[in-house]
């Protein structure tokens, strides 16, 4: 029932990204029609946001696709990690738009352009749904898979983004102050950078076999010890493999030789254990007392 569940939301996952690309380019290429001819700062980076929306779906996709590609004898655990790849590229993109946003911003500060207020504001208020409804389709997957997270927040963002530019077209058509148009700009390149920061160190720290959010070692630990026959455990490892499956490796000391008739059932014990910790992939060394553990960063 697990695996059944699991391949549907492998599978209704792939659908949301389709849709969620397919839609958001439509509207990119609108939104940017739209601006430049408006010549809205607020549309054109907006739309330049959108893009990078596409592409960071288009990469998630990618990377759940390649994470179902079957083991070889070069990849031994797939491609699993493109997930957590894909994560990483996706963070950075958003800071690079940042940066685009930003210099033409305070181009626009010092000569302000001439705005067709109302017009930025329907454009942008379609933008509002289109955002708003597609990240929805990510909601409920958003705290389970970070590669999700990373389509959500993209999607989520931009509804905002696009809410700031509804602003600014009513400010610009009541009032003429055409400066709030880079101004505005400005405002929404510092939320993406907020938004954005954490899932950048989280993507990083995997990417570089940091321990995963939400796996404590003492409680891996404590855990594991209370299991018959376990004196104690030293050299553990924890990683992640993708975005949502870890692995670990662990020399465990048994009380005594004797228990060495008991090691598969401690060791089915430990791996279930592992399995409600979130921790999939397990490897176990198992060691009698006085047997050196002949490895360079091995402490008791």
């Amino acid at each position: 029932m697990h695996n059944h569940n699991h391949e549907r939301n492998i599978e209704k996952l792939n659908k949301a990204f389709i849709f969620g690309i397919s839609l958001n380019l439509l509207y990119t290429a609108i939104e940017f029609g739209a601006g430049f001819h408006f010549n809205s700062l607020v549309l054109m980076s907006d739309a330049g946001h959108n893009l990078s929306d596409v592409a960071s779906l288009f990469l998630s996709l990618l990377a759940f696709k390649l994470s179902g590609i079957s083991a070889n004898k070069r990849f031994t655990f797939g491609y699993k990690k493109g997930t957590i790849l894909a994560s990483l590229i996706n963070s950075i993109l958003l800071l690079v738009v940042v940066g685009g946003i930003i210099k033409e911003a305070i181009e626009r500060l010092s000569v302000p352009p001439q705005a067709q207020g109302l017009s930025i504001s329907v454009v942008a208020f379609i933008g509002i749904f289109i955002n708003a409804f597609t990240a929805y389709l990510f909601f409920k997957e958003k705290e389970k898979d970070i590669n999700v997270k990373g389509a959500f927040l993209h999607l989520a963002i931009d509804a905002l983004v696009s809410l700031g530019a509804v602003v600014s077209g009513i400010v610009i058509h009541y009032s003429g102050w055409n400066i709030i148009d880079p101004v505005i700009s400005m405002a929404i390149a510092v939320i993406i950078v907020f938004s954005t920061w954490s899932l950048l160190k989280e993507s990083f720290a995997l990417s570089n076999d940091a321990v995963p959010k939400g796996i404590d070692l003492e409680k891996v630990k404590e855990s594991v010890m209370q299991v018959d026959g376990i004196a104690d455990i030293h050299h553990m490892h924890v990683w992640a493999i993708s975005t949502t499956e870890n692995a670990l490796t662990m020399h465990i000391l048994l009380k005594d030789s004797n228990e060495l008739f008991n090691t598969e059932k401690i060791k089915n014990n430990v791996k279930h254990i592992l399995l409600h910790l979130n921790i999939q992939h397990t490897t176990l060394e198992l060691e009698i007392p006085g047997e050196d553990c002949a490895e360079p960063d091995c402490t008791p």
